[in-house]
């Protein structure tokens, strides 16, 4: 996501306009939203504003019925659905009735899934890219967007950094209330490059507060992660093993965290390390976290970045897999995907169990 400021066609606030289409569309999915963004002086838009309470939203969407890869069609003023992902319904709720749906509609397993953007997104680009994910995977119920106040620009960096940093008390808030729901057995906390920062440092301040229930119900999947090594490490430090292993994908050809790194005085990222590298792999399993290196999956951002956008579509192969799989939940260390469809999972169906080849 570090370029795609510089294209024309970022969408503005207005795709997030509720449209009524002439039929019912041939896919719908339901997002749940809660965000910590503040108003930007359009009718209805929240922008890059650090909003003192959040905002909870529930979203209607129709999905395109034909996808390319991971490409996200926005709407333009006289929407096509056929190849627009399309707003068709948009309204606010309170916390309470967000959590209950959440709940009610969780997966049969009683998952929750919660997706957390990266930097340089806009509130209407996570919703859309959450709405893209979930369609893909075919995922049941109605998954949730915590959107943090991302400036939305390529030198808004540091900005969003500290935005991240603001934002950890809200994201903790709602993982908590969330985890206290009976029907709620496992919550999903997959985030995206600084993503992946906001949602290690909500972990570790879980763990701090002794919030040990919460903590056990979670599953965290951490894509490109914009994450310092040692700072990895310090968090890795005070959290402590977690009952599921955090799970890191990664890719040794992501551009955009090489540039990142450089922002960051050259300190390497996460998000890049090798899983070929003996030092690397012995230290996952020293850590107790999976390292997944998903070089192998296409992305379409031209920067290795996106990847992670790419794998829900494999959801439904990995679920048959998953039942056949007799590894524990406490596998760790490193692992590779390769390129085969049935090696691929959705952030938001993987279960305990990893499939691919150790190296």
């Amino acid at each position: 996501m570090l370029v795609s400021s510089g294209c024309a066609n970022r969408p503005t606030p207005a795709v997030l306009d509720p449209v009524r289409l002439d039929k019912a569309p041939s896919e719908r999915v339901t997002i749940l939203t809660a965000t910590n963004r503040g108003p930007d002086g359009t009718k209805a838009a929240l922008g890059s504003s650090l909003a003192e309470k959040p905002t909870y939203e529930r979203y209607e969407i129709s999905v395109p019925p034909d996808r390319k890869n991971a490409s996200i069609s926005y709407p333009t003023p006289v929407p096509d659905p056929r190849r627009q992902f399309v707003v068709t319904g948009r309204r606010q709720l309170p916390k309470e009735a967000l959590v209950e749906e959440a709940s009610r509609s969780a997966q049969a397993d009683g998952t929750v899934g919660i997706f957390v953007h990266g930097y340089n997104y806009s509130y209407q680009e996570a919703l859309f890219r959450l709405a893209q994910m979930a369609a893909d995977a075919k995922l049941p119920g109605s998954p949730i967007l915590f959107s943090w106040p991302s400036a939305a620009a390529v030198a808004g960096y540091v900005a969003d950094r500290d935005a991240s940093l603001y934002s950890r008390s809200d994201l903790v808030s709602l993982v908590r209330s969330l985890a206290a729901e009976r029907s709620v057995k496992r919550i999903v906390l997959f985030g995206h490059s600084m993503g992946s920062f906001l949602i290690m440092e909500a972990v570790r301040q879980l763990k701090l507060q002794k919030q040990d229930e919460a903590v056990g119900k979670l599953m965290v999947i951490l894509a490109a992660p914009d994450i310092d090594v040692d700072v990895f490490r310090s968090q890795l430090k005070d959290i402590g093993r977690m009952p599921t292993p955090i799970t890191l994908l990664v890719s040794k050809t992501d551009r955009a965290l090489s540039v990142s790194s450089l922002v960051g005085g050259e300190r390497p990222r996460v998000g890049r390390v090798d899983v070929d590298d003996p030092v690397v792999k012995d230290a996952a399993r020293k850590e107790g976290v999976r390292l997944i290196d998903i070089t192998s999956v296409e992305g379409s951002d031209g920067l290795g970045h996106d990847r992670y956008a790419s794998l829900a579509k494999f959801g439904t192969q990995l679920a048959v897999l998953e039942k056949g799989q007799s590894s524990s939940v406490g596998d760790v260390g490193a692992f590779v995907f390769d390129a085969a469809g049935a090696a691929v999972a959705s952030p938001f169906r993987l279960a305990g169990s990893m499939v691919g080849s150790l190296r």
